[in-house]
């Protein structure tokens, strides 16, 4: 009874099943065996038919917690034989893309990142910091492999410091889906030009590219005027107002300088 249970939990079914569960009082820590059924073959992405077992390899796998108790997938992963003699690991559905941890558990650690940092979503998972941030580095090379650009005619491109110090990055957004779609460390001419190669890699040549907005840096004005050929370029207001106010306040200090009546009037 018990195993059909968390096996409806799981969504898993034939030729899937689970063992006898495991709770170790000590640990606090759930285990959930999962084997399949002798004789089984499988599909291999990217082949043809089913294939026959070769040998296995036992697998654990983090999943959500059951309560607030640790939960783990203990899996007897198939490994199998290919008709060109080779041999293929054959992962379960519920298997996550970084090797240890379900489906759900990346979930988890993808929704919780959006909201807190690295450190803290680590405490509430109970895993690393780093193993956390490989998931979503994960997911993130994996949403660039897939992005399309081929509509985006219109950048927003800016700067940011990152961490402390002079460390900076620049960003690109599309304007008018209002999403970023592209990020590199340095803030001059060069990361406009790996921003027009990563374009054109997703499917928007540079020339497609009719307006940016910018700072007035020079490094980012030479560097579209050279990499997006056929972009009209806008000043982004923020910076023409930081602009007008110092040249405003420079103006101010020289009357007050030059005219005695001003004097103390700031």
């Amino acid at each position: 009874m018990t195993a059909k249970v968390f096996e409806a939990a799981l969504g898993i079914g034939a030729p899937w099943s689970v063992g006898a569960v495991e709770f170790d009082e000590a640990t606090k820590v759930l285990t959930v065996p999962v084997d399949f059924k002798p004789g089984t073959r499988f599909k291999v992405s990217g082949q043809k038919g089913l294939h026959p077992v070769h040998d296995t390899v036992v697998k654990t796998y983090r999943h959500l917690n059951f309560f607030q108790h640790e939960y783990y997938l203990k899996v007897r992963t198939p490994r199998v034989k290919l008709g060109d003699g080779s041999v293929r690991l054959v992962e379960p559905d519920f298997a996550g893309r970084l090797s240890g941890f379900t489906l759900l558990f990346e979930a988890l650690v993808l929704m919780l990142s959006q909201q807190m940092p690295f450190a803290a979503v680590a405490r509430i998972v109970g895993e690393s910091a780093y193993r956390c941030m490989q998931v979503c580095n994960r997911y993130v090379e994996m949403a660039l492999e897939q992005a399309d650009f081929s509509d985006v005619t219109s950048l927003a491109i800016d700067e940011t410091s990152r961490a402390r110090g002079h460390d900076y990055v620049t960003l690109a957004a599309d304007a008018q889906a209002r999403r970023v779609i592209f990020v590199t460390e340095g803030r001059d001419a060069k990361a406009v030009k790996a921003l027009a190669a990563d374009l054109a890699a997703h499917g928007c040549p540079p020339e497609q590219i009719t307006s940016v907005s910018i700072d007035m840096s020079p490094a980012f004005i030479k560097g579209v005027s050279d990499q997006l050929p056929n972009a009209q370029i806008t000043f982004d207001k923020f910076h023409v107002v930081v602009h007008a106010n110092a040249a405003v306040d420079k103006t101010r200090r020289i009357e007050q300088r030059t005219e005695k009546s001003l004097k103390g009037m700031r």
